[in-house]
């Protein structure tokens, strides 16, 4: 059993002493991995974060394990995440949609070309860096932590019936401020929602990377429209109208959006077959809604929202996250031994930096602090 309140990760902001460095540092537990079967993602992102070394992807400098936990030392970015820009403002205009959903698309084509799948595409993955651009991060991680991923967690409906007339029943107004209301809740529970999976994901029938795909069409309605397509009020009821896309994926008319912006949507939120990115990204680079875009020099040009940072250790674009006691000792008697089961997490530690040397537990050249 899960305990109710307990996050599966923490991110700390941390500081390196000898050069006054700020970083990310992201803590797992070792427990929750082995219990998850985690081992293959969390092989899966320290990998992606090693390898993918553009500008597109979060980099990792550092990561190192102790007898409970996992580290990984990445870059802070002060920008905040998406989730947060879109909680702040009601929607997006059809040019800053542009300018995120391009850099979006350049970022997911970036990883699909290192052969990765990301498969949990969604506005809390989508970070920006201080000058206000793109960054994608939790690769593998998160994808299959959350009981979200599970399929039989949604699948099991039978005793749980249709609970989602008054919410069908709200104008888009109304289910915007109730989307944002219960947003934050939703991106630290340990349900998650599956409102940004590709419904092929949670068949036994398989999927490619054109999930990522779907993933960003559903960014793009909330952006646009200000929830996602498939919002409930319970994840089951999400999990119900993502399988039941051709039904549930539909447009408020109170909510004006060009002929443009709508085809791109019902481009990506489409089957797999018919999915626009099918003969490449090429494909997608060159639909009307993207106009316009300077492909090649996006990430220099200045950003749709200029990003406002006071500090070098700034955490005021993130949203606050709920405390967490990940890193509290806890007494003897209670820690289970995960020695013989270390062998699974060999070769994780990787410095992409000299002067990090130290293995084992955590440096004394990091100060932390709670990001």
């Amino acid at each position: 059993m899960e305990e109710e309140g307990l996050a599966d990760e923490e991110v700390r902001l941390v500081q390196k002493k000898d050069t006054g460095h700020i970083y990310a540092m992201k803590i797992l537990r070792k427990a929750d991995m082995l219990e998850k079967e985690q081992v293959a993602h969390i092989r899966a992102e320290r990998d992606i974060l090693v390898e993918a070394d553009g500008a597109w992807v979060v980099k990792m400098f550092y990561s190192f394990q102790d007898k409970r936990n996992l580290y990984l030392i990445m870059e802070f970015l002060p920008g905040g995440d998406m989730m947060t820009l879109l909680m702040k403002k009601d929607t997006l205009t059809e040019e800053e949609t542009q300018f995120y959903i391009s850099e979006t698309v350049l970022a997911i084509d970036a990883i699909h070309q290192l052969g990765f799948i990301h498969r949990d595409i969604k506005p809390d993955n989508l970070l920006l860096d201080a000058k206000g651009h793109v960054k994608l991060s939790d690769f593998g991680l998160c994808t299959g932590l959350k009981k979200a991923h599970r399929t039989e967690f949604y699948r099991n409906l039978t005793h749980n019936p249709p609970s989602d007339f008054s919410f069908q029943n709200m104008n888009s107004k109304r289910k915007a401020e109730t989307w944002k209301k219960n947003r934050r809740q939703l991106a630290y529970s340990t349900v998650g929602t599956p409102d940004y999976i590709a419904p092929e994901v949670f068949m036994q029938t398989g999927y490619n990377k054109l999930c990522d795909w779907w993933s960003l069409g559903v960014i793009m309605y909330e952006m646009l429209i200000g929830y996602p397509p498939f919002c409930s009020e319970t994840p089951q009821e999400t999990y119900r109208k993502v399988m039941n896309w051709k039904e549930t994926l539909v447009f408020p008319p109170e909510v004006p959006i060009s002929e443009k912006a709508k085809d791109l949507i019902l481009r990506f939120c489409i089957d797999s077959e018919n999915r626009i990115g099918n003969s490449g990204v090429e494909e997608i680079k060159s639909h009307p809604f993207f106009e316009g875009v300077d492909w090649g020099h996006i990430r220099e040009r200045p950003a749709a929202i200029p990003i406002e940072i006071k500090s070098i250790d700034d955490t005021s674009n993130f949203d606050d996250f709920p405390e967490s006691d990940i890193l509290q000792p806890v007494p003897n008697t209670t820690e289970p031994d995960y020695k013989s089961k270390d062998w699974v997490f060999l070769n994780y530690t990787y410095k992409r930096f000299e002067g990090l040397t130290q293995r084992g537990s955590i440096p004394t050249y990091m100060k932390a602090g709670k990001l």
